[in-house]
């Protein structure tokens, strides 16, 4: 006999159909060489945007995609080669861990070399500078006269792993190369500023203005005085570097997988009165660009969607972190009792992401993030992705779903520090 529709037994035998495998194969597929880390405007994010596409109309979706501008996105077209050394010592630096290319550098694809200075002190002129900590690039720049020096050198911390993080979003290019060097490089380079210390290094890094794609899908248009719940995740990530491949499995590929799997599920198990869409993001490692697009789209519209954000699934510890903005009483409501009713603990906490755009433009949003390892890094791969942090957090936006009523509730509203 089938359970009641709203029964506490039709959700669980619902939520029994949350398969962690699907999930992980899918954080697989978007993670592997072939989709060269998805960042936005390249083959590979082109071909995981056919990719999702296609499923989503397996699963009896209306799909549709939105094009939109993106410029001056970094692109580093070769691996820099830097070597540095005191009198006829040299030392070369491995890419990705001691050494990367700033996102504010200039291109400079042709090796540079010249004594080491330090920034604030001497003639700059033909010298790598060392940015000694406590001085800010802003004020190294006004230091070094822009075109004089060979370029910078600042310090940047490491990850766990020893990588240095990759960002795409920043400030403009500026006239000289900079170099970011381990904390580790930094201080024994910062020491041979004022000897007989020289380094020889390039910057090729170019801009490129390339062309974002969002992915919409309609699976149950909400009815009139209806609940409309849009499912949102960037699958973009910052994408391969010559010699470093950079997956992507937790960031955010992992989310993207919750979503595809929570509208597999809700695709024909919604309660009655509740519209499902989802949206797929691309260029949220350039500034959240399509979800900006996206939320200014829907308010100039009818459509006042509650947003669920899904944003590093793969590493749950203590508690899944939730960020609410706009108008999202109602919703965190129907998120706190789905996290006490499929056992995921929740607390209020940052989720920096596509969740901010649909709340700053006035919609009831919230963002998930469970954890990730290896952020920005070689080291974002898919035996880092829980199988099970998948399957928790995807049952809890598959509850959330369910108990979502076109009528108002008297759920309790609050998520606490944590539960």
């Amino acid at each position: 006999m089938t359970p009641p529709p709203g029964s506490a037994a039709r959700m669980e035998a619902i939520l029994a159909t949350v398969s962690a495998g699907r999930m992980a194969a899918t954080v697989a597929t978007l993670a592997s060489a072939d989709f060269t880390g998805r960042r936005v405007g390249t083959a590979g994010g082109a071909a995981a945007r056919a990719w999702l596409a296609d499923h989503l109309t397996a699963f009896g979706a209306t799909v549709h995609t939105d094009d939109f501008p993106v410029r001056a996105v970094p692109d580093g077209y070769a691996a820099p080669t830097v070597v540095w050394g005191t009198g006829p010592a040299s030392t070369p630096l491995v890419f990705g861990r001691e050494v990367a290319i700033h996102s504010a550098s200039r291109d400079a694809g042709e090796a540079r070399r010249g004594p080491l200075g330090l920034a604030g002190s001497g003639d700059p002129t033909g010298r790598w500078l060392v940015v000694p900590p406590g001085m800010s690039l802003f004020d190294a720049y006004a230091y070094a006269d822009a075109q004089d020096a060979a370029g910078l050198l600042v310090s940047r911390a490491v990850g766990a792993d020893g990588w240095q993080y990759t960002t795409l979003a920043g400030p403009d290019p500026g006239l000289l190369p900079i170099l970011t060097l381990d904390a580790d490089t930094h201080r024994a380079v910062l020491a041979a500023a004022t000897g007989e210390g020289w380094l020889s290094g390039n910057t090729p890094l170019r801009r490129r203005d390339v062309t974002g794609t969002n992915i919409h899908a309609t699976f149950h248009p909400a009815p009139p005085g209806g609940v409309d719940l849009l499912l949102t995740a960037h699958y973009d990530g910052v994408g391969d570097h010559p010699g470093l491949r950079q997956p992507g499995a937790a960031d955010n590929a992992s989310g993207v997988a919750v979503v595809l799997e929570a509208a597999r599920v809700l695709s024909a198990a919604l309660p009655a009165g509740v519209g499902l869409s989802v949206a797929l993001l691309d260029a949220e490692e350039v500034g959240a660009l399509g979800s900006a697009r996206h939320s200014q789209r829907l308010r100039a519209g009818d459509a006042y969607p509650l947003v669920i954000n899904v944003d590093g699934a793969g590493l749950l510890d203590r508690a899944a972190a939730v960020e609410a903005g706009g108008p999202a009483h109602a919703l965190l409501a129907l998120l706190d009792q789905a996290g006490r009713h499929t056992g995921v603990p929740l607390a209020a906490g940052p989720v920096a992401s596509d969740n901010r755009r649909y709340a700053a433009a006035g919609l009831p949003a919230v963002g998930i993030g469970a954890g990730m390892a290896g952020y920005h890094s070689p080291a974002d791969t898919p035996d880092r992705v829980e199988a099970e942090t998948l399957r928790a957090v995807a049952r809890l936006v598959v509850a959330t779903a369910c108990l979502a009523s076109p009528t108002p509730t008297t759920l309790p509203s609050a998520i606490g520090d944590e539960r």
